[in-house]
């Protein structure tokens, strides 16, 4: 061990102001001791919006479960951004996100990403998994909510002849469905694997409606005795949680839900306050009801971020004045040097932040 310390010390004396690293990297992008790495290697369009990207991680990445979620970091224009995603991809495999382009990241990667691309990886993250023990499932989602939930078929169905699964999807059309043709493959397949898709156009503009019971008893005669999980929009997952709350007296220790924004208390936003970005050198307006994170990308800061949901702490930034206001809870609060979330705090008058 004194011996690799030595030869350690005496590459970095030879590559100074470099680290050895840093000239391995031009060799094998993935061998950094700095950051965890992906290389990109296929690239599938889903629809005419979305995009599947495989990709193969360097040491250090983690197996992911079915169900869970990693920050992804992309080089854009010198910049790197950091989004969170959920794994599309079987457990067992090789991870893989699924990118449709809304938003400025978003679209970067659905649209530019190609093979041999260098994605940036914090570990796979997330208690949106299947259940530890067999027992009949029933999977409600809504747009891109599928994605966690194809990664927990695409893990299940195949591997366990007892597996039963009721899938019910909800897209604007046919085309706009992700990953329809597997899915009925699947369903033909496995006889395990119910597919009901709801497309809204179909319905004369009528989403599926979740704040009773009709449509449900309609494509799912069972499913109070199943264990539920949903993925989706707010209102898409409000409405579910109500009705399962209203389902019977154990209704809801049987609905797992996985959100993609976080719960906002209505109501909460006040007055705002001019916010100042003081290493940047910026400072905007902004409203009691907008993120700090989203007021700093506003007027061009870089801002941390990955879930900005509130969950995994990556935006955490100094307060170094003033006071915020947590948009889930309403809360006001703020000390000198207190770490802030930005993702879910807004500013509550004046704010002066240490980026």
């Amino acid at each position: 061990m004194a011996q690799i310390r030595a030869l350690r010390r005496m590459a970095s004396l030879l590559t100074t102001p470099l680290a050895p690293e840093d000239f391995l990297a031009l060799v094998n992008p993935l061998a950094s001791t700095r950051q965890l790495r992906g290389v990109v290697t296929k690239v599938v369009r889903e629809t005419a919006d979305s995009t599947t990207i495989h990709f193969h991680p360097g040491r250090g990445w983690n197996a992911h479960a079915a169900g869970q979620w990693a920050r992804i970091g992309v080089e854009i224009d010198g910049v790197r951004q950091w989004r969170s995603y959920s794994l599309s991809a079987a457990a067992g495999h090789d991870p893989a996100i699924t990118v449709t382009a809304i938003g400025f990241v978003s679209t970067a990667l659905a649209r530019d990403t190609k093979v041999g691309d260098i994605l940036f990886l914090n570990v796979p993250q997330g208690d949106f998994v299947l259940p530890a023990h067999p027992r009949p499932l029933l999977m409600l989602t809504a747009g891109s909510g599928l994605t966690p939930v194809m990664s927990m078929i695409r893990t299940l169905v195949p591997r366990r002849p007892d597996a039963d699964v009721v899938l019910i999807h909800s897209a604007r059309t046919a085309a706009d469905a992700l990953f329809r043709d597997e899915l009925l493959e699947l369903a033909d397949q496995f006889p395990g694997l119910t597919v009901r898709h709801w497309y809204t156009r179909e319905e004369g503009g009528r989403r599926l409606d979740l704040t009773d019971p009709t449509d449900l008893e309609t494509l799912c005669p069972d499913w109070r005795s199943r264990a539920a999980y949903a993925c989706g929009p707010s209102d898409f997952l409000d409405a579910a949680t109500e009705l399962w709350e209203h389902s019977g007296d154990d209704g809801q220790a049987q609905l797992t839900i996985e959100r993609f924004a976080p719960v906002l208390l209505p109501g909460t936003g006040g007055a705002g306050g001019l916010v100042t970005f003081e290493k940047s050198d910026k400072e905007v307006e902004a409203g009691g009801d907008v993120p700090l994170l989203d007021a700093g990308e506003e007027c061009g800061v870089v801002m941390p971020s990955g879930c900005r949901m509130g969950i995994c702490r990556s935006c955490l930034t100094p307060l170094v004045a003033g006071k915020v206001r947590d948009l889930r809870t309403g809360e006001v609060h703020g000390d000198e040097g207190e770490l802030i979330q930005t993702c879910i705090n807004a500013a509550a008058g004046p704010v002066h932040l240490d980026i």
